[in-house]
C-alpha cells in the first residue's frame, strides 16, 4: 500500500504563529493557492481513496484533490486538541504553562497533556487503529489529508519509531510525504515534499 500524507495549507493561525488545534479556521488566500497547487501535484499521482480530517483547512485540500466524488471524513485524523493554548502566541504559552512545557520538551512529551486538551498518546490511540484498518484493506494507495501532529504520529508508527521521535520529522504546510507500507515494513519514499508550492509568496 502507498500512503500519501498531506498537511493542510496556511491559516491565519499558522501565519501569525498561534497555537492551532481544533479551531476550525479557514485557509488564507495563500492556503487556497497551496491547495490548488497540491491538486495539480496529485494529477500525476493516482490514489484509490482520500481520507480527511473534518476541519475545513484539511477538508478544503481533500476536496480540491478529489477528481470524482467526495473525500472520506474521519475524526481519526483530527489534530491534537491543544486546549487552552488554542490561538495563543508561544511567548504567552511559555509564561502561563512553564510546567507543561518542561514536560513537552523532555522524554515524557508523548504523555504530556495539553492544558485542557489531550496528549500525543491520545492522538496515537485514535490514529493507529485507523491505520491498521487501512493496511488490512484492499486499497493500493490512499491519501490522508490532515495536520502537523497527526502526521508526526503516523510517521512514527509506520516506520516503527517510538512517539518520542515525533520531533525527528519536518512537516511543513502543504507538504506531501509518501510511504510504501508492505506487511509489517514501511519505506519512506518522500518526506516533507514542498516542491509543488515553492515560490509562493507568504
Amino acid at each position: 500500500m502507498r500512503i500519501y500524507l498531506v498537511r493542510h495549507g496556511e491559516t491565519t493561525y499558522n501565519r501569525d504563529g498561534l497555537g492551532l488545534g481544533r479551531d476550525d479556521v479557514p485557509l488564507t488566500d495563500l492556503g487556497l493557492e497551496q491547495a490548488r497547487r497540491t491538486c495539480e501535484y496529485f494529477q500525476s499521482h493516482h490514489v484509490d481513496a482520500i481520507y480527511t480530517s473534518p476541519l475545513e483547512r484539511a477538508a478544503a485540500f481533500a476536496r480540491a484533490m478529489c477528481r470524482d466524488g467526495e473525500p472520506v471524513i474521519t475524526d481519526a485524523l483530527l489534530e491534537l486538541d491543544v486546549g487552552e493554548t488554542e490561538g495563543m502566541p508561544f511567548g504567552e504559552m511559555r509564561k502561563r504553562y512553564p510546567d507543561f512545557l518542561r514536560l513537552w520538551a523532555g522524554a515524557d512529551a508523548p504523555t504530556a497533556v495539553m492544558p485542557g486538551g489531550e496528549s500525543l498518546a491520545d492522538v496515537d490511540a485514535r490514529v493507529t487503529p485507523f491505520l491498521n484498518r487501512l493496511r488490512e484493506g484492499d486499497a493500493g494507495s490512499v491519501a490522508l489529508v490532515t495536520h502537523n501532529f497527526v502526521i508526526r504520529v503516523i510517521l512514527c508508527r509506520l516506520v516503527g519509531l517510538p512517539l518520542t521521535a515525533f520531533r525527528s520529522f519536518a512537516v511543513d504546510l502543504a507538504s506531501v510525504s509518501i510511504i510504501d507500507a508492505d506487511g509489517g515494513r514501511a519505506t519512506i519514499l518522500r518526506l516533507n515534499d514542498i516542491c509543488h508550492v515553492q515560490g509562493l509568496e507568504p
